[in-house]
């Protein structure tokens, strides 16, 4: 195995079964409304706002809580690793150069989100396994985050899968710098 990918096996052992929280704030009509408009669903979007306008509680679409990749404003463009994540959502791999990609979700759906609802995100890394196919080694990372409201009631929880590669020659790393395969082998890190 790699020393890039021993590092982040290493690392994500020693978060196994740690939990870190986000407070993700109060859920709002206009934050429904823009993860429909981004999923083309203009009848939602009618829906939530004459449910609004009415006085009625407006309901969250299914999976928008597991489709809401950051809480924050997210990161500047140079503030995204080169495979298109923000550093936040890569956990163990902070300054290793590596590509990732998700091997795999499982949503659980709980109670459903309404707006006026402050919801707390908390992440927990549960297993992380050194493997090895066609197309070389790997590490797998798995991660449950539960959306809970403030009652403490779960409104869903996502389990996924997180596959960890080394970086392939001639793509930049996350400082823009080329790697090498041979640099791995030799354990350089960057």
């Amino acid at each position: 195995m790699s020393v890039v990918l021993q590092e982040v096996l290493s690392r994500a052992r020693k978060l196994i079964g740690r939990s870190e929280s986000e407070d993700c704030g109060v859920l709002g009509v206009k934050d429904f409304c823009r993860y429909a408009a981004a999923l083309n669903d203009v009848d939602f979007i009618r829906s939530a706002r004459a449910q609004e306008a009415a006085g009625e509680a407006v309901v969250a679409p299914a999976l928008f809580l597991a489709g809401t990749l950051s809480w924050e404003d997210g990161p500047a463009e140079d503030g995204l690793r080169p495979d298109g994540l923000a550093t936040r959502e890569s956990p163990c791999t902070q300054g290793l150069a590596v590509r990732q990609v998700h091997g795999g979700q499982s949503v659980r759906l709980g109670r459903a989100p309404v707006a006026g609802t402050r919801v707390t995100a908390t992440r927990t890394v549960t297993s992380a396994d050194h493997r090895g196919g066609r197309s070389g080694e790997f590490v797998l990372l798995g991660v449950t985050t539960r959306f809970t409201s403030q009652d403490g009631a779960e409104l869903m929880a996502v389990d996924e899968t997180i596959v960890v590669m080394d970086v392939m020659d001639g793509v930049a790393d996350e400082h823009g710098d080329e790697r090498d395969e041979r640099d791995e082998q030799r354990g350089a890190v960057a």
